[in-house]
């Protein structure tokens, strides 16, 4: 049975893509909840991020060093899993839908969200310039503290770490942040429309008036009256 390029992976997809991202020789190879919030970070973001640069940081290093596959119709079955699973993502933001993320369970059937939140901000650091412009807007930078909240829970320096988070308090942070990937999404968008719109009006030039002292526009270095400005027209 053939699947669209839009059609979500099913949880066996998703087991097989797990079970090949663990067998990584990569150090910082991601696990399944990782890589979706990694995803959804490039995704959302303020630029375009080509395979050929996330799939390193993917798999923790290039992929002839750091998977082993059984031959090529595995390579195309994982590289297929990894953009079916992109499209997925990008087709339920390009909807302004919220895309619910997936969260790995522990034991107690808990799903902690931490990881998703490391993947997300691996992502955010891959153009860290531009999504500089939403962590310094002051009035949208909210969106995104319920991923900070996670991604610091546990953070070597304990002044970063948001303090105890309950069973409720952590189901209603991923709510949250689901939500607050949506707003990411539009916000970035709205700032590309923008720009598109700008590279779109043919530019006008400016018509300044130049002073008969002012230097000549030609670049001769000479006054414009000693130079163009005093020239005789036949």
């Amino acid at each position: 049975m053939a699947f669209s390029q839009h059609q979500p992976l099913t949880e066996t997809e998703l087991d097989r893509l797990e079970e090949f991202l663990q067998r990584s020789k990569g150090e910082n190879s991601m696990n399944i909840e990782e890589l979706d919030g990694f995803f959804a970070a490039l995704i959302a973001g303020p630029e375009v991020v080509l395979p050929s640069e996330y799939l390193p940081e993917v798999f923790g290093g290039e992929m002839s060093e750091t998977c082993q596959f059984a031959g090529i119709d595995e390579a195309n079955d994982i590289l297929g899993l990894l953009m079916r699973h992109w499209n997925t993502i990008a087709a339920r933001l390009y909807k302004d839908d919220v895309y619910l993320p997936i969260l790995l369970e522990d034991e107690d059937l808990i799903c902690w969200g931490n990881d998703w939140a490391r993947g997300f901000m691996r992502g955010v650091d891959m153009r860290r310039g531009g999504w500089a412009e939403l962590l310094n807007d002051e009035e949208q930078c909210g969106w995104l503290v319920p991923v900070l909240i996670l991604y610091h829970e546990h953070d070597e320096d304990p002044e970063m770490r948001p303090g105890p988070i309950d069973q409720e308090k952590r189901e209603a942070i991923i709510v949250q942040m689901a939500a607050g990937l949506v707003k990411a999404y539009q916000y970035f968008r709205a700032r590309r429309q923008e720009v598109s719109s700008a590279d779109s009006v043919e530019p006008r030039r400016s018509a300044s008036k130049v002073g008969r002292n002012d230097p000549c526009p030609c670049g001769s270095g000479k006054k414009y009256k000693r130079c163009c400005g005093g020239a005789t027209i036949h």
